[in-house]
């Protein structure tokens, strides 16, 4: 069908191995994500773990100072 003298054209491919292939790295990078991010979550975690200790430590040490023995 002309269109503005302009012939359009329909393209048919069948790339069901590029699909497969851009689906397996979609997956891929996803997962790498979540384990990026899974990480970054753990490393918080703990480090708020270990200066909560530490401001523990500190204030039981303190305290004990006003211990009289």
């Amino acid at each position: 069908m002309l269109n503005d003298n302009r012939q359009q054209y329909v393209i048919e491919a069948d790339s069901t191995k590029e699909d497969g292939l851009g689906k397996v790295f979609a997956f891929i990078f996803v997962v790498g994500m979540l384990l990026a991010f899974v990480q970054e979550v753990f490393e918080l975690v703990m480090a708020w773990y270990r200066d909560t200790m530490v401001w523990l430590n500190d204030t039981a040490t303190y305290l004990a100072g006003f211990w009289p023995f």
